[in-house]
């Protein structure tokens, strides 16, 4: 379908927007989406619910899932375990994708300027209908976006748009479900694109390096952002700044980590050399004690056999018979 046109079209499976299935269960069945959302037959009117309801990014809605009798894969997080209440987000989601939502709508979705949980709902309505070949293509534009919400139920994994579609294109697993799988040459390929893209450009969720003036400490200082190892979110760049208490700014290179590491290695060897130096000496003192010890035993050894053949001798055993015989 050509971009210039506006309907939108829907990749993999249609009936079920690929959701997992237990999740599509829990929505079909909520009272929420059955009774609430029913009412709501417009784009508008579905736009404000996302405006006053949605709190959170979550499939399900905090301390509903109960997963501690359940062994195996279902009590994994890969969405196949016992439901629960599932969140007005993605009732929400689902309630979009009923609307058979345009391209304009989409984008409409992805700009607005009323709540960040808004254009979240327009990103993850793109993930999850949209081609994998096409991702890239949708997020580029916002993968250093700043504006930040909170994407966990009940509070505490803050994090920014641009952080979160970073994650979304390279990992599956969101909290409690999956999103689609990419294949692997798509995700080849977006790997190359997020790599010539770069690091994430708003350093205020980077971890950065700070001194304490006074007891003239290296301290490091990190956000509340959430942690995603694999994502370029995360990614510190080569130099970071920090500003003391008097005001001064400096910047601090990450080759001083470097520096560190090579110096905490570089004594780890030292070390290591003494520990065997030591362990050396000691086994060369050990070998020429017990060859002293040995020297004595032989020459006491020797001494011994040299008296008994004296005593065995035929001088001796003659001079012992004729003074037998006198």
């Amino acid at each position: 379908m050509s971009k210039d046109s506006n309907v939108l079209s829907i990749w993999g499976n249609k009936e079920s927007m690929n959701l997992n299935s237990l999740l599509l269960d829990n929505i079909m069945q909520s009272q929420y989406f059955k009774v609430n959302l029913y009412e709501k037959k417009t784009y508008h009117e579905v736009v404000d619910e996302i405006y006053y309801q949605v709190k959170h990014l979550e499939p399900w809605e905090r301390g509903s899932r109960k997963t501690s009798g359940l062994t195996g894969m279902c009590g994994g997080v890969r969405g196949v375990s016992g439901g629960g209440i599932v969140s007005t987000a993605y009732c929400i989601l689902y309630k979009l994708y009923t609307l058979k939502l345009t391209r304009k709508q989409v984008i409409s979705l992805t700009i607005h300027t009323d709540s960040p949980y808004i254009r979240a709902l327009g990103f993850m309505y793109i993930r999850y209908t949209q081609p994998p070949n096409e991702l890239f293509e949708w997020f580029e534009e916002y993968l250093d976006d700043p504006e930040t919400l909170d994407v966990k139920a009940g509070g505490g994994c803050i994090m920014s748009i641009g952080q979160m579609l970073r994650q979304w294109l390279i990992r599956i697993e969101w909290f409690d479900t999956l999103f689609p799988r990419i294949p692997v040459p798509a995700q080849k390929e977006i790997m190359e694109k997020l790599h010539a893209h770069g690091p994430y450009k708003h350093n205020n969720y980077d971890t950065y390096l700070s001194y304490d003036d006074d007891a003239g400490q290296q301290k490091v200082a990190s956000s509340n952002a959430i942690d995603m190892p694999e994502t370029f979110g995360n990614v510190a760049s080569s130099s970071s700044s920090s500003t003391d208490r008097n005001g001064y700014h400096h910047r601090v290179s990450s080759d001083s980590y470097r520096n560190k590491k090579y110096r905490s290695s570089r004594d780890d060897r030292s070390r290591s050399r003494s520990t065997d130096r030591h362990r050396y000496d000691s086994s060369d003192r050990y070998r020429s004690h017990k060859h002293y010890h040995h020297q004595r035993r032989s020459s006491s050894r020797d001494d011994r056999r040299r008296h008994h053949y004296r005593s065995r001798s035929p001088a001796t055993s003659n001079s012992r018979s004729r003074n037998d015989r006198s």
